[in-house]
């Protein structure tokens, strides 16, 4: 029977009328998710921000850049493990709950919402007011502040509409607005080039390197959008690849535009022209090409903070719906459309709120706040890497690993810490209230309703030798990597996953060992425990079993039909076999009736394979536990027999 494996976390939610809590459609590749995490990146850092940051810094604003794209470097490859550790929804908030615990969780997930949502919003009104400024250089013609607040929330309802209809269609629409941003981009960069004039870099390091620095972690939130496309991480076919190529092709390519394009500014146009300036890049266009070049960058700049607004709503509406699944929220969030199989009531709510923000809120103080908390979930998912490793997780297996583990997380922890101190008081203490609102909803709402074990609970338990009962994360990771790999189950599989594990402690004999695999197969089989007990004396007396040093698999014929069972012994100390020269301590026991003959050697073929990975004894003797063990055989990469 062909089964392929699905998160245990969903399992069991009801269905509401037409809609399901079912998982998203696989439908993304790596230049959707380039497009996505390039489209986050591009826009008022790169449209408005450059003005702002040259007053600061001055020429020396190109280093500034350089050291933030550097800064965000941490963060992107952390995210990129964890991405493909665990490619689910929510990204950011799924990976610091399952290391850190749900009250950390529930921050996460409520922050990295907030924060993404506000900036596209942020964006909807960057786009009306550009808008607004290319209409009155070109035309002559101003909007009033009603007409602004309008056209952007036409615009936020068509984004969401889009997001409801068709996560492919988006991804699409997203992939061309990118790629047209970015021919016009590179036509900027090397017809502008031509123009610049060495003279406008004199007094590059006039400001000092405090404020290069400082400036630096200005522009860095500019970068902060690269990782949020990890949030979309479930409907990307081959995590493994897509989701760490794309992340790292589109960092690469922002950051060569960024630093590209303000070059380019800082020698078309004059220091007090640009610092006054809201659209620098479309000045600078006009600075060779006239009305028509301002007109042009104008537009790619509202095409830039569409792609920031629609990848927003894609990534944000993700937190919700995960939170729900995992019963952090009210289940209504984890609503699936059939139809369009998009999480439509997560979408409409953020969409609902980046409308109520359009219109009602001071959205510039409170981007700064959003700001604040993406540079704390950037510590925490700096910490959930720590965490995940040291917790030493057998079924915590990336495709992509971080390199230089643990200095360059805990490097970029105490270097986001810095730039957290520099946000002010009013950011920080609505920082302060998102963590008390997550305790109080978890006391409230939480607590009850969850008992998982996160990883730092194996942490403590390996610091304390305590045994944790709960094995839930465990074999929710191995889960989500089976289906991850596509991986198929097949009848040996579904042997191990039913079978009885016995862990012994002290030195045994054979025999010994063997008179109490007999009690146990008896019942399973319906046979004698005596007779059982003879078979496995005999078998081991025509030839031993043990077939490698440390490693027996005896096996036996048993009377009957249709009869087939498995047993794993693991004994640290080891069995003491009269004709093992080794002690044995990893023991596979195979018992089947005669018309199971075949399928008794596919069975054998199954387990040369397991053996044969790479450390497979030395992960088998460490396994915290007999769950540990069935998991480190059914994350195996055998090839498996579909057919039996």
């Amino acid at each position: 029977m062909k089964k392929v494996f699905t998160l245990s976390g969903v399992e069991g939610l009801a269905q509401f009328g037409s809609f399901n809590l079912a998982q998203l459609k696989k439908q993304l590749g790596s230049l959707e998710v380039f497009a996505v995490a390039a489209g986050a990146m591009i826009s008022s850092g790169l449209f408005v921000l450059p003005a702002i940051a040259y007053a600061k810094a001055g020429p020396a604003v190109i280093l500034s850049y350089l050291f933030a794209s550097l800064l965000i470097i941490p963060s992107l490859l952390s995210k990129a493990e964890l991405a493909t550790a665990m490619p689910r929804a929510g990204g950011t908030y799924f990976y610091v709950e399952r290391s850190l615990g749900p009250i950390w969780g529930l921050f996460g997930g409520l922050a990295n919402w907030f924060s993404v949502a506000l900036k596209s919003a942020f964006a909807v009104v960057g786009m009306a007011v550009l808008i607004e400024v290319i209409l009155q250089e070109v035309f002559g013609t101003q909007l009033s502040q009603w007409h602004l607040k309008t056209a952007a929330v036409v615009c936020c309802l068509v984004f969401t509409t889009m997001n409801i209809v068709s996560v492919k269609h988006t991804s699409r629409f997203q992939v061309w607005l990118v790629g047209i941003l970015l021919v016009l981009l590179a036509f900027f960069v090397t017809f502008g080039a031509g123009k610049v004039e060495a003279v406008r870099f004199k007094g590059f390091f006039d400001k000092g390197w405090f404020d290069v620095f400082a400036t630096a972690g200005l522009v860095f939130v500019s970068f902060g959008g690269l990782t949020k496309v990890a949030s979309i991480a479930e409907e990307v076919k081959n995590p493994g690849r897509n989701l760490p190529l794309g992340m790292l092709l589109a960092w690469a390519v922002v950051a060569l535009f960024y630093i590209a394009v303000i070059t380019v500014t800082i020698g078309l146009v004059d220091g007090p022209e640009l610092t006054g300036s809201l659209m620098p890049i479309s000045l600078a266009a006009g600075k060779f090409l006239g009305s028509a070049g301002f007109a042009i960058l104008g537009l790619a700049a509202v095409a830039a903070f569409v792609t920031t607004a629609n990848g927003g709503i894609l990534a944000a509406s993700r937190c919700p719906m995960a939170m729900s699944r995992d019963q952090l929220l009210p289940p209504v969030l984890a609503r699936v459309n059939e139809r369009f199989t998009t999480p439509h009531t997560s979408i409409l709510l953020t969409g609902g709120f980046m409308i109520a923000a359009i219109i009602f809120l001071d959205i510039v103080v409170l981007v700064k706040t959003a700001s604040t908390l993406m540079i704390i979930l950037f510590i925490l998912v700096n910490a959930s890497v720590i965490i995940m490793r040291e917790s030493r997780i057998q079924s915590y297996r990336p495709k992509f690993k971080s390199p230089l583990y643990p200095y360059i997380h805990i490097f970029a922890i105490i270097a986001y810490g810095a730039l957290i101190i520099d946000m002010g008081w009013v950011p920080l203490s609505i920082t302060a209230g998102f963590i008390g609102l997550s305790a109080a909803w978890f006391w409230l709402y939480v607590n009850k309703r969850v008992t998982r074990a996160s990883a730092v609970m194996h942490v403590v338990e390996r610091v304390t030798d305590r045994e944790l009962k709960s094995v839930t994360l465990e074999n929710e990771l191995r889960d989500i990597l089976l289906e991850r790999d596509n991986v198929i189950e097949d009848r040996f599989d579904k042997l191990i996953r039913e079978c009885q594990i016995v862990d012994i402690e002290g030195k045994i004999s054979a025999e010994d060992i063997f008179r109490k695999l007999s009690a146990i197969l008896a019942g399973k089989l319906g046979t004698d425990e005596y007779v059982l007990f003879e078979k496995f004396l005999h078998r081991e007396a025509e030839g031993g079993t043990v077939v490698q040093p440390g490693f027996a698999i005896p096996h036996i014929v048993v009377e009957g039909e249709h009869k087939f069972e498995v047993l794993l012994i693991r004994a640290r100390d080891g069995i003491n076999f009269p004709h093992a020269p080794d002690l044995v301590k990893i023991m596979f026991i195979l018992a089947g009736s005669k018309d199971e003959r075949n399928y008794h050697l596919r069975a054998l073929m199954a387990i040369a394979q397991v053996s044969q990975e790479k450390d497979f004894e030395k992960r088998w003797l460490a396994a915290r536990n007999t769950e540990a063990i069935r998991n480190l055989i059914l994350l195996s990469t055998r090839k498996r027999d579909t057919a039996s």
